[in-house]
């Protein structure tokens, strides 16, 4: 009897992929590529489950072409390439990889926040540039963090996990979310609820970490940004589209605030020409959870995900992050 097929969709950690090679025939991808459509619709048309990340768009017409497909185990904690809709009405279950990543997430929160408070980025390419001939007193003034009020927008896992480390530098916490949180964890996180108003008004440093949906795009623009202080950073490690990119950087260019830092761009891998153009800013390639230990903690959920969609392994039965659980329940 000839095994199920499973499709990677990317290279990674070949010791993890090899525990699917025991049930699955594995046809994993060699290099990191995007795939268009049609090619996604060809890699899967006899796929039994696949292993996708967030360039792979998975929609109902690419799943016309996957008659088979049974389980999707998406690389990352957001799903916004997965279609969950089309996905369910198909009876294919789909996981994605939450909670493996919070600390090393909110660890590159404040690596972010420092850098453009501090100038890191700007200095570095002055300094680069052969332009350090000696020091002046009064160069390269930045804003301090500790002691500083630390806001955040959308306080889930990763929020929380930010907020906590304030407690080091002794930076007062408020945040602003959908539903508030328990008391208990705010006492642990050592936050302050507050509406968003007071938030973008108070906030020395804003830290963003919502989900993106439809409803939350562009959640900051032109006049979130007005609202915040001039001394202000923002710093962006959610999703691309919460920010109004085009916004943030005629924002930057005015003094409208004084730095950010993002690691998530709207239509990313592409970067919004202007903000390219801007000093006060820090950008990195969506690298917010790239630590090794993190990377293969999350492709280890991936193939536990898999494993358990079919019977295997210590989560039988019972893929551990399954987003869309009543498809199994269904297909029982």
């Amino acid at each position: 009897m000839s095994k199920p097929v499973v499709w990677v969709s990317r290279p990674f950690f070949p010791d993890i992929v090899d525990r699917l090679r025991e049930h699955f025939d594995v046809r994993a991808e060699t290099e990191e590529r995007p795939f268009s459509p049609a090619e996604l619709a060809e890699r899967l048309a006899d796929a039994d489950a696949a292993i996708v990340g967030l360039a792979d768009k998975i929609d109902g017409k690419v799943l016309q072409g996957a008659p088979k497909l049974r389980f999707l185990a998406n690389l990352a904690v957001g799903y916004n390439n997965l279609d969950i809709d089309a996905l369910t009405s198909a009876g294919v279950g789909a996981s994605n990889t939450p909670d493996v990543l919070n600390e090393t997430v909110a660890d590159y929160a404040w690596a972010l926040m420092l850098a453009a408070a501090r100038r890191v980025g700007e200095s570095e390419r002055w300094l680069r540039d052969g332009q350090w001939h000696g020091s002046r007193f009064e160069g390269w003034l930045g804003a301090d963090v500790h002691g500083k009020t630390i806001g955040i927008l959308g306080m889930g896992r990763i929020g929380q996990a930010i907020a906590r480390r304030a407690s080091g530098f002794r930076a007062p916490v408020i945040y602003h979310n959908r539903s508030r949180l328990e008391a208990s964890i705010e006492r642990d996180c050592g936050a302050r609820y507050v509406d968003k108003a007071t938030l973008l008004a108070q906030s020395d440093h804003l830290i963003l970490v919502l989900p993106f949906t439809p409803a939350n795009r562009h959640t900051i623009g032109e006049a979130e940004l007005k609202a915040m202080k001039r001394t202000a950073t923002l710093v962006n490690i959610a999703r691309g589209g919460i920010v109004d990119d085009a916004a943030l950087a005629r924002a930057l260019t005015d003094g409208t605030i004084a730095s950010a830092a993002l690691d998530v761009f709207e239509g990313e891998p592409q970067v919004h020409p202007d903000l390219l153009k801007i000093e006060n800013i820090v950008l990195s390639p969506h690298i917010a959870s790239a630590s090794r230990d993190t990377r293969r903690d999350m492709a280890a959920l991936a193939v536990d995900n898999v494993l358990a969609a079919f019977g295997h392994g210590p989560h039988a039965g019972r893929p551990p992050t399954i987003l869309n659980p009543g498809v199994l329940a269904d297909a029982s």
